[in-house]
């Protein structure tokens, strides 16, 4: 391989572009060309980087031509498999945005592929960077088991934010498209398998294909007796009223992210809320004779923590990691699995309206 990793940039949405970003000031990469639909996204993108970069519409075009030994993908799901599958068969290494494709079948096959190339897969899971979420984790798994697990993010949109919502759903529902983040997390929490999962989905606008929903529910039940549930909406009739909630509940207390700003009015769309934790709230359940509490519940201050771009560039660092280093990328690509797998049996469910085992 040259000295530099020569990386195709496909996508300029949030997502691709901070990723964009995050190689632009990464020495170790160097852009070979920025890939969109849309002339007017990748000329935008190229100019913030300064300049320079080649931009294509077309991405087997920019492929062949470039030669890239990376291609980081973060287009909308319906072109993950043929983009990442072309991208091993010309031999290169693959960031893919989450989920990691539109169905079960599709993700099973990339990763088949990854396998098969010899290339690495990195699978755009940004709360496994994330320092305060990393701390969530493992203070929830303090907590005893089973464990009750509580979790959305549903999302109050409208203009480009609604735009970019609606072209979502005609590829994937919201209760896939962020849902293999959350279920990814409490499969970290729980370290357990998940068995059963149930799911829940509305349609409430019309401003959306007849097929598709807007707002969904699930609820996984795992082994070990653990269970979670995670909502997600999407459109201008949702709700700000709690959009926000991060909390698990364990025989030994609860842990929950506490996001005064980020939970704030007119913030649930804004993609760099999503992320952000502020303040972990402890609280323990000892009691004495009693039944009164022993211990103050604990506050631990996460208003340090990094902003989107900067999770962004650490992904991208890890991502450079596993090619230098040849990192053994196993466990990541099958939990990426696991989590598609109990999203898509929540719409599975919702579909037939019976529960799914797993």
């Amino acid at each position: 391989m040259r000295d530099k990793i020569r990386i195709l940039c496909v996508g300029a949405g949030n997502m691709g572009s901070s990723h964009a970003r995050a190689y632009h000031k990464l020495d170790a990469f160097e852009i070979v060309g920025i890939v969109t639909r849309s002339p007017e996204s990748r000329g935008k993108l190229n100019e913030e980087l300064g300049g320079g970069y080649a931009e294509f519409g077309d991405f087997h075009e920019a492929l062949a031509e470039t030669r890239p030994d990376a291609v980081s993908i973060s287009t909308y799901p319906d072109t993950h498999g043929s983009y990442a599958e072309a991208a091993f068969e010309a031999g290169a290494h693959v960031f893919i945005e989450k989920p990691l494709a539109e169905t079960v079948a599709e993700a099973e096959s990339i990763v088949a592929k990854a396998r098969e190339s010899g290339k690495k897969l990195v699978i755009g899971y940004i709360l496994r960077v994330h320092p305060s979420w990393i701390r969530f984790i493992e203070i929830a798994r303090t907590l005893g088991k089973p464990l009750v697990m509580r979790m959305n993010l549903n999302q109050q949109s409208s203009g480009a934010a609604w735009e970019t919502h609606r072209n979502l759903i005609s590829s994937i529902s919201p209760i896939v498209d962020c849902g293999v983040h959350y279920v990814d997390v409490m499969c970290q929490m729980t370290r357990s398998k998940p068995v059963r999962v149930s799911g829940l989905g509305a349609r409430l606008t019309n401003d959306i294909p007849e097929d598709k929903i807007n707002y969904g529910h699930l609820q996984v039940a795992f082994e070990d007796g653990s269970v979670g549930w995670y909502e997600a909406g999407w459109g201008p009739m949702m709700s700000e009223m709690a959009f926000f909630v991060k909390d698990v509940v364990g025989p030994n207390g609860c842990v929950t992210i506490e996001a005064k700003e980020a939970g704030g009015k007119g913030s649930s769309a804004d993609v760099d809320a999503h992320s952000k934790t502020e303040s972990l709230r402890i609280h323990h359940s000892e009691v004495d004779g009693n039944r009164e509490f022993t211990k103050e519940d604990e506050w631990i201050d996460m208003t340090d923590e990094p902003d989107h771009d900067e999770l962004c560039f650490r992904e991208q660092e890890y991502f450079l990691k596993a090619i230098q280093e040849d990192l053994d990328l196993g466990d990541h690509m099958e939990d990426a699995l696991n989590s598609m797998r109990i999203v898509a049996a929540a719409d599975e469910s919702y579909l037939t309206g019976k529960t799914v085992e797993l």
